[in-house]
C-alpha cells in the first residue's frame, strides 16, 4: 500500500556543521556556511553530528537563512526534526481523514490557553470537544530502533502540559496527548525515562486519569515529500 503524501517541501541538501545555541545551527549549503533555524528544543544529539547530511528549507527575514528540517536517516529517508513541519503534516492528515483516533474531527482552535499553559489544539469532534497537546518524538530506541521516544532531555514545559491535561480530564473534559514519531521505520512509541523520568510518571498518571495517549509516524523523502507511515502507532505507556 502506498504511503499517503501529506505535503511537499522545497528542500535543499545541506551538511550539518554545529549547533550554536538552542535555536541556531551552522550548515553548509552549496559550499557556503549559513545559519539555519532550529525549531525543536530537544538535544537531538544523535542527529547533530558534524558532517551529517541534512535538509533545509529557505527562509526570508530574521537572523537565519534556512530552517533545518530533517536529517538523513534510514535508507536515505529523512527524520523530520522541525516541529512546524510535523504540525503541518499532522494537520493535513486530520483534514484528509487519515487519523483514525480523530475521525470526524476538525481543528476548532490552536494555542488554547488552559490554566497557566497553552495547549496546541482544541478539536471539535462528534463526541464533543477535545483538548490536545502534540509532542515531537524523534529519539530512536530499542534493539532494532523500532521505538520513537520522547523526551530526549528534561522538559519542564512538557511536564506542565501533561499536568494541565490531567486536571482537565479530572474535571470531565475530553483530553489527548499525541506524539509525532517523525522517524522512518519506527513501529511503536514509548516515553524515554532516562530523558525525563517525571514525564514517564506523569504519562502513566494521565492515562489513569482518562487522558488519551496516541501516536503516529511520518517521514520525509529526499525530494521533500512528507509521507504518512502509520496513523495509529502502538504506544507503550
Amino acid at each position: 500500500m502506498t504511503n499517503p503524501v501529506l505535503m511537499k517541501l522545497n528542500v535543499v541538501p545541506c551538511t550539518f556543521i554545529e549547533r550554536l545555541n538552542r535555536f541556531v545551527a551552522l550548515v553548509e549549503v552549496n559550499g557556503e556556511i549559513r545559519k539555519a533555524l532550529i525549531t525543536n528544543t530537544g538535544r537531538l544529539e544523535e542527529f547533530m553530528i558534524k558532517g551529517r547530511k541534512a535538509f533545509c528549507t529557505p527562509k526570508s527575514g530574521g537572523k537565519t537563512d534556512f530552517v533545518l528540517v530533517a536529517f538523513e536517516d534510514l535508507e536515505g529517508k529523512g527524520a523530520i526534526i522541525d516541529t512546524r513541519t510535523q504540525a503541518k503534516a499532522f494537520e493535513r492528515a486530520v483534514e484528509l481523514g487519515l487519523v483514525p483516533w480523530l475521525k470526524g474531527c476538525r481543528i476548532k482552535r490552536k494555542e488554547v490557553t488552559v490554566g497557566k499553559s497553552r495547549l496546541d489544539y482544541l478539536f471539535e469532534c462528534p463526541g464533543g470537544e477535545i483538548y490536545a497537546e502534540m509532542k515531537s518524538a524523534v529519539l530512536r530506541g530499542g534493539e532494532g530502533g523500532e521505538y520513537a521516544m520522547y523526551p530526549d532531555c528534561p522538559s519542564i514545559r512538557g511536564q506542565k502540559h501533561i499536568k494541565e491535561l490531567i486536571d482537565l480530564a479530572k474535571s470531565g473534559k475530553n483530553t489527548l496527548i499525541f506524539f509525532i514519531g517523525a522517524l522512518p521505520g519506527v513501529k511503536k512509541f514509548k516515553p524515554y525515562e532516562e530523558g525525563d523520568p517525571e514525564i514517564a510518571r506523569l504519562l502513566e498518571e494521565a492515562k489513569k486519569a482518562g487522558v488519551k495517549i496516541r501516536a503516529l509516524s511520518i517521514h520525509m523523502l529526499t525530494d521533500g515529500r512528507v509521507l504518512m507511515d502509520n496513523p495509529d502507532l502502538e504506544t507503550e505507556v
